[in-house]
């Protein structure tokens, strides 16, 4: 071992002892742990799929005359009972529904713990409601078989349909949960173990944070023990001892890291009307007057009686009214340099509504007076 690396690991002794007695290293105020702003590289969940059957659901399951691949799947499955069912006949499989499985395999997951597992209906099945998975084998992206998938069904969604076509619908009971329905038999890929370094990627990009935090590891660590790649991520050297590596990752996701404040953004969602200014956001002098034409028509229906001896008919006459008003708005001022609590305060004073707000933040985004990022979602 040379030396760096027994520095390295004389320091992290005295680090882990000076916290078992302390209880807390003393760190910036308004800060974050390191662990809930990073991510460690390659520790990570790795997404599983499978296909299967469920079986017994009241005639709910699968119309076998949209759906053939259901009956082939229930035919696979007999064969390797020693059942052989002719191709010529067809069965009725209305207990039987065909699903996809999907699920998430933790990092780290072990062979024989249980992880839970989402089943969805990919035929025509109107409810899984009661139904029970038959054992189906979880696959990754690379092919292997890692979890074995089967149980009861737990559905949050309800169905009814009357005899006249009537039918009623609560949430979606075509898919369903099994928690704890597959037993993990493969353990995922694991870098963690033989990996000389750790790297942390910030869940936001950002170069003042990632310096940040190379500098708070190196003060606690010593110089060049974590280096800075670029604004997401985060190199630090750590013992190959996968137990001094634990505790190694330990001491760091708890450090204390006062993360730098965002770029200038205003978030708009145009379906809701929901709007979001962001704190640095500043607008330099600018006058914004901000109105609208408001139309109204108004269709009424006119009877016309004729005199009491005139021998004439009655008529229904239309009649529409249009008004076009004015809006009054006054004209605002930006001073320059003006904060989140200004613009607020400015639109307010106009009553403007959120549609408003929206083309008033545009146009002065245009106008090169908004110092913001506009993001529409």
């Amino acid at each position: 071992m040379n030396v760096f690396k027994k520095e390295l690991l004389r320091r992290l002794l005295f680090v882990v002892c000076c916290v078992s007695l302390c209880g807390v290293v003393i760190q910036p105020a308004l800060a974050d742990r390191l662990k809930d702003i990073t991510q460690v590289q390659g520790v990570r969940s790795n997404p599983l799929i499978g296909y299967g059957l469920v079986v017994g659901l009241n005639g709910t399951g699968d119309k076998t005359s949209g759906t053939p691949f259901t009956t082939q799947t229930f035919k696979n499955m007999m064969s390797q009972f020693g059942i052989s069912v002719p191709d010529s006949l067809n069965p009725k499989l209305e207990n039987v529904a065909a699903v996809a499985i999907h699920a998430k395999l933790p990092a780290f997951a072990k062979p024989g713990q249980l992880i839970d597992i989402t089943v969805s209906s990919i035929g025509n099945s109107k409810s899984l409601r009661g139904g029970s998975l038959l054992m189906t084998p979880l696959k990754g992206a690379d092919g292997k078989v890692y979890a074995l998938a089967q149980g009861d069904l737990v559905v949050g969604g309800f169905g009814a349909e009357g005899s006249d076509g009537s039918k009623i619908t609560v949430n979606v009971p075509s898919v369903g949960r099994i928690p704890n329905g597959a037993s993990v038999e493969r353990a995922g890929p694991n870098p963690f173990v033989n990996a000389s370094t750790l790297t942390f990627n910030l869940h936001q990009p950002d170069f003042t944070t990632s310096k940040r935090v190379t500098e708070q590891i190196n003060r606690l660590l010593g110089p060049g023990v974590a280096k800075s790649l670029d604004a997401t991520s985060i190199v630090v050297s750590s013992p190959r001892d996968p137990s001094q590596r634990v505790t190694f990752l330990s001491v760091l996701e708890n450090l204390q890291i006062k993360p730098a404040e965002p770029t200038a953004k205003i978030i708009i969602n145009s379906r809701t009307g929901t709007i979001v200014i962001g704190k640095n956001v500043q607008v330099s002098p600018a006058a914004v007057s901000h109105g609208s034409l408001i139309v109204t028509i108004a269709e009424k229906k006119n009877v016309t009686q004729p005199d009491a001896f005139g021998g004439g008919d009655t008529a229904i006459t239309d009649e529409s009214e249009v008004g076009i008003t004015q809006g009054d708005n006054r004209m605002f001022l930006f001073e320059p340099g003006i904060s989140l609590a200004e613009i607020v305060r400015a639109v307010n004073r106009v009553g403007a509504a959120p549609g408003d707000l929206m083309a008033i933040l545009e146009a002065l985004k245009q106008a090169g007076a908004l110092r913001a990022e506009i993001v529409v979602i």
